[in-house]
């Protein structure tokens, strides 16, 4: 029996492949736009480098330092060697022209003046028959400070040279540095660009070198002259006496304005009192129902409770710890704060989760909508949890509803976002599939969407629990009860046991809501 015959393989090498240098070329030239030659040398030199060292120089990159910078649309590295050389420009600043210890010749002068106002003194009193020798000896202690104070300006002063040659050396390591790598940066914005040439700069733009002359002539001058000469530009009359210094307010704008919207917020509050106290009662229903299954109930029967949902959810491992963290909190007496806080937490996670999870899915299939949303969620998020406190009050008072609601505006965006994103992320495969097998839009979300989006939703959840209980103390301070009451009475007066202890019963609390909801998302026991 004959052998087959096996075709022969031929293995090419990376050293082999070859490339269209009249393309390259080509598009280096459409890039740099001018001194082509010049960049694709250069490019070619910085992807031969092995090292971490440049091989190649920019002589105009080291010259107009920030300005090349501007010129080709290199903004990250003009911005970096704008602030470097004004760090350098200060230096020669203080070392040619600053008033070195010129804050101590000024204290000097003030100095000499009082001990010129003791000896006046000291006359005085020999005159008059009093004791000149106090006055005398305040105007000797005066005169000996000032001494002192001149010979540190003197020696200041004498560093000046020093402070000259240090800055010039460092502005020229500054240009040194833009000439060696400059072409590595601007190859790799090359590199950008080719990937997307519609949001990358490229060649020379007029308009940038514009703005970049612009920004120096603003920056740089006005900076080294404030460090420098800092009372030069109150001399010249150009702008109010210490406008450099702090930015000419008008606190009556700010008044004016304060005074507006607090009459916004008690003309709101009062029309609309009636929504508001439904929304109130609303929550304290959705708080008394959790309130007395958690509290009301009696603590055997709601610890075996949790440790059994621990075990079903999590396992054994985690219901261990449950126990623990139980008997924690109950022989140190914090059970029934405990208990508040966790239906506190509750009512807002119920509510967050019941108006989170439909916002989350109409924002996910809906990109207007999650546009328009966006911005509202940012500020729910980034806005301090103390500023969510005012308007509570105004519109609903004090006491625990009030509390669950700046909970809820705190902890609701995590859960809307994640579920937005579990949603977007469905294949559209799977959905276009589902179609065809005949699923309605109802099916679909249904039967596919939540179900494949379900990890993203439940880590939603799972974040605004732990959001929500990271709001306890903070709400303690409009009334709120539960552990964060204890952590606030602790604060107020240094209680440092006390204090630790508490901030223990919130942790032990949120680790087993966090395992448990975890452990029933994972299904691992």
């Amino acid at each position: 029996m004959l052998d087959a015959v096996k075709p022969e393989t031929k293995v090419v090498a990376a050293s082999d492949i070859q490339t269209d240098h009249e393309e390259l070329n080509a598009s280096i030239s459409e890039f740099v736009g001018s001194n082509p030659e010049y960049y694709i040398r250069s490019f070619a030199k910085v992807h031969e480098a092995t090292g971490w060292f440049p091989r190649t120089f920019n002589t105009a990159a080291a010259l107009l330092g920030p300005i090349w910078s501007a010129t080709r649309g290199i903004w990250g590295l003009f911005w970096s060697g704008l602030l470097l050389e004004i760090l350098a420009w200060v230096q020669i600043g203080r070392g040619a022209w600053g008033e070195l210890g010129g804050d101590m010749l000024r204290q000097a002068e003030s100095q000499l003046a009082r001990a010129e106002g003791f000896r006046q003194r000291a006359i005085e009193a020999a005159t008059n028959g009093g004791d000149a020798a106090r006055f005398e000896k305040l105007a000797e202690n005066m005169t000996n400070a000032a001494e002192r104070s001149q010979g540190l300006a003197a020696a200041a002063a004498a560093e000046s040279t020093t402070i000259l040659l240090t800055g010039l050396i460092f502005l020229i390591l500054i240009r040194l540095w833009q000439g060696f790598f400059a072409n590595n940066i601007y190859e790799h914005q090359y590199e950008d660009w080719r990937v997307r040439p519609a949001k990358t700069e490229s060649g020379i733009k007029p308009r940038n070198a514009v703005l970049g002359v612009t920004l120096l002539v603003l920056v740089v001058p006005l900076t080294v002259i404030h460090f420098t000469l800092p009372t030069l530009i109150d001399s010249l009359g150009l702008f109010p006496q210490g406008a450099m210094d702090e930015f000419p307010a008008d606190r009556s704008l700010y008044s004016s304005i304060a005074t507006f919207l607090e009459a916004q917020i008690d003309t709101a509050a009062s029309t609309w009192s009636g929504a508001f106290d439904s929304i109130v009662a609303a929550v304290r229903w959705v708080l008394d129902v959790l309130t007395t299954g958690l509290v009301g109930t009696p603590w055997p029967v709601v610890m075996l409770v949790i440790v059994v949902a621990a075990w079903r959810a999590a396992g054994p491992r985690v219901a261990i710890f449950v126990v623990a963290a139980m008997t924690y909190l109950a022989l140190l007496g914090f059970w029934e704060v405990s208990m508040e806080t966790v239906a506190l937490v509750g009512a807002a996670v119920v509510i967050c989760v019941l108006f989170g999870i439909p916002l989350g899915i109409w924002f996910g299939k809906s990109p207007r909508a999650y546009a328009f949303s966006e911005p509202i969620l940012d500020l729910m998020q980034t806005l301090p949890a103390f500023v969510y406190l005012i308007p509570i009050i105004a519109f609903f008072g004090t006491g625990n509803p009030p509390g669950i609601l700046a909970t809820i505006i705190f902890g609701m965006p995590p859960v809307i976002r994640l579920t937005a994103l579990g949603i977007r992320g469905v294949p559209e495969n799977i959905k276009e599939a589902a179609e065809a097998f005949g699923a309605n839009k109802r099916q679909l979300l249904k039967d596919v969407e939540i179900p494949l989006a379900l990890p993203s939703i439940m880590a939603g959840v799972n974040q605004t629990i732990l959001m929500c209980l990271s709001m306890v103390v903070i709400i303690s301070l409009i009334g709120g009860g539960g552990l964060g009451k204890s952590i606030l009475e602790a604060l107020q007066y240094a209680a440092k046991g006390p204090g630790l202890l508490g901030g223990f019963a919130i942790l032990f609390c949120a680790i087993t809501i966090d395992r448990i909801v975890q452990g029933a998302f994972s299904g691992k026991k």
